[in-house]
């Protein structure tokens, strides 16, 4: 049974993947889709729900009128069938109504809806730009993924349980007390005009502190996850006192917003108790004055106390949920700026996927200045042949990580055009196109996950033998071997930590250059790849890189030219621009900027070539 109910949705569907709107109700409603027709079944169950207390507590007033007309021994005579079968209704019917109520809005709601938002959410976000990323805390991403996903389903959750059922119950009351005499039903009326209005006032201002709370939450969490994550810098540079300047200064401002939050809780709580006391004396003295005047029974007051004692504790009840409505509203607000972000780098509208033929690279009048107007790229044009390996060098801002960007599409350039095979690299997927390419950099950061896992990473369903022989290319094997994390998983089951930190820089990138043999993309872009090796490691694994770059178009970026003079060609950068190019021997004879830096580097790469 329970299953049936969890699975009448799955939050996992497919759906458009369109940009979420960012205005609050816009955005709930596009994830109320799977959920409408249930939610119909689940307003006939909770309008059933209320009818049947309020129901309840009026037969109560009628069982004492019962008891105040009739003889005590001909009571049970009298009455024990309808009594009977009243007592069935609350010991079987009223049970059923309630936990189908329940079904619906647990198992099938509540169960469904947090996970539909935090997915959705977290893979539009995966969809961004690096540049995105790179502009904001993981910490406070995460945060607001996690926090939107409760704040949706506990708001649509309380509507129904709580607003939905809360309406439905003193709407009712107000039919009993009007059918026992309108002039009861007239101040209930009017404490709920006043009630509303209270509560749209106190709301609106909950809202607007709610979200400013909720910023303040996701700062804080940004800058503590940002402390953990660079720990070793923390450390190394001594800096725990100012990370706790740092993290405090958003404690402060997150206990300021929070203390304005609670103000409002307690001017609410105010409020309430005067409109309350307004709701009983507003009731009881017009019912015990008509009971008096002998227009109502003694079992209708007790009715109407009844009724008037439950929505006392419910309009708290119902204040509170509002409140928290309104605070969730906030949440969803704050997180919105996240999540209803368009994605800067899109496909085109059915882009085919890159095909690669021959593995011909083209950059053409290629511009990039970063929207400043200076730095980057200018005009650049080179082509890489297919098979070539080209080397690229120049000094830090050249201009050779903004070429590689480009070619990656991680950004789309201001001006020119790249092509692989003719084929224009904007107008394919980014999947097939990065598929196509096997890239190793300078700071290769792993996953929080196995070193089986990341090896893997660059090609999934490659085999076990593949996998290894892949760590063997790369110098790998040998220490992986020798891993153990704190659980006892051992070898390529360790768990490297996050961003691979349980490795030295060394093993991170030899695991990095294994996983790039795996995937065996035609196009090979090495940045500084070797770069955290020390001599011996690196001088194996040049061997390999350079067997892996046979029948594949290279791009080596390299600071240490000795690693690259055995390149087909190597083209120099300066300020954006392609000032030389040609072989290693060509460039030392034109004795220009390559032949300059060449001279500059140290005595032994020129012993050794």
């Amino acid at each position: 049974m329970y299953r049936y109910f969890e699975n009448l949705v799955n939050p996992f569907a497919p759906y458009d993947g369109a940009t979420p709107p960012n205005t609050l109700w816009a955005y709930m409603k596009t994830h109320y889709g799977p959920f409408k027709k249930w939610m119909v079944w689940l307003a006939v169950t909770g309008v059933m729900v209320a009818l049947i207390e309020t129901g309840l507590i009026f037969y109560t007033g009628r069982v004492v009128d019962l008891m105040s007309s009739s003889a005590p021994e001909s009571f049970w005579a009298t009455h024990g069938i309808e009594l009977l079968l009243a007592a069935l209704f609350i010991l079987i019917l009223r049970p059923i109504a309630i936990v189908a109520n329940k079904f619906f809005l647990e198992q099938t709601l509540a169960g469904n809806m947090q996970e539909q938002v935090r997915w959705r959410a977290h893979k539009h976000l995966l969809g961004q730009s690096l540049s995105f990323f790179q502009n904001d805390f993981a910490g406070r991403l995460s945060n607001r993924v996690m926090q939107l996903g409760g704040a949706v389903e506990d708001s649509t959750y309380m509507f129904f349980e709580a607003i939905f059922y809360a309406t439905t119950y003193v709407l009712s009351a107000m039919l009993i007390l009007g059918a026992v005499d309108w002039r009861l039903s007239l101040p209930l009326g009017i404490w709920l005009v006043l009630y509303v209005a209270y509560v749209r006032h106190i709301s609106a201002r909950v809202a607007i502190a709610s979200e400013k709370w909720s910023d303040a939450r996701s700062l804080v969490n940004g800058r503590v996850v940002d402390a953990y994550a660079n720990i070793e810098s923390v450390k190394l540079f001594a800096q725990g006192q100012g990370e706790e300047r740092y993290v405090l200064f958003a404690m402060r401002r997150l206990r300021l917003r929070f203390m304005r939050f609670l103000r409002l809780m307690t001017e609410l709580s105010f409020g309430l108790n005067i409109l309350n006391g307004l709701l009983i004396t507003g009731v009881l003295g017009p019912a015990l004055w008509l009971w008096t005047q002998g227009v109502i029974s003694v079992g209708e007051v007790a009715a109407a106390s009844a009724l008037t004692v439950r929505l006392n504790g419910m309009s708290g009840w119902i204040m509170w949920v509002t409140i928290r409505l309104f605070e969730h509203f906030g949440v969803i607000r704050e997180g919105l700026r996240s999540i209803a972000v368009p994605h800067e780098l899109t496909d085109v509208p059915n882009a085919p996927a890159l095909l690669i033929n021959k593995g011909e690279i083209r950059f053409d009048a290629l511009t990039h200045h970063y929207g400043k107007g200076k730095g980057g790229l200018d005009n650049v044009t080179i082509t890489v042949k297919p098979g070539e390996k080209v080397g690229l060098v120049g000094r830090s801002g050249a201009g050779k990580s903004s070429l590689v960007n480009l070619l990656m599409r991680f950004r789309d350039p201001e001006g020119g055009r790249i092509e692989i095979d003719g084929q224009d690299v904007s107008k394919v997927t980014q999947d097939s196109l990065r598929g196509q390419i096997g890239m190793v950099t300078q700071d290769s950061s792993l996953l929080h996950r196995s070193v089986r896992a990341n090896i893997l990473y660059g090609r999934p369903d490659a085999s076990e033998a593949q996998m290894i022989a892949a760590a063997t290319r790369a110098e790998a094997q040998e220490f992986i071997a020798t891993l153990e994390d704190p659980q006892g998983r051992k070898g390529y089951n360790a768990q490297v930590g996050e961003r691979g930190v349980k490795l030295s820089g060394g093993q991170r990138q030899r695991v990095a250059i294994a996983r790039v043999m795996l995937k065996d993309a035609p196009i090979l872009v090495l940045d500084e790849a070797t770069s955290a090796l020390d001599s011996e490691v690196e001088a194996a694994i040049q061997k390999t890189l350079y067997g892996m770059m046979e029948g594949k178009t290279v791009i080596a970026i390299a600071h240490r030219l000795s690693t690259i003079a055995q390149m087909d060609r190597i083209i120099v950068l300066d300020e954006g621009r392609v000032i030389e190019d040609g072989t290693h021997d060509e460039l030392l004879g034109a004795k220009g900027t390559y032949a300059g830096l060449w001279d500059r580097q140290s005595g032994g790469f020129l012993a050794e070539e």
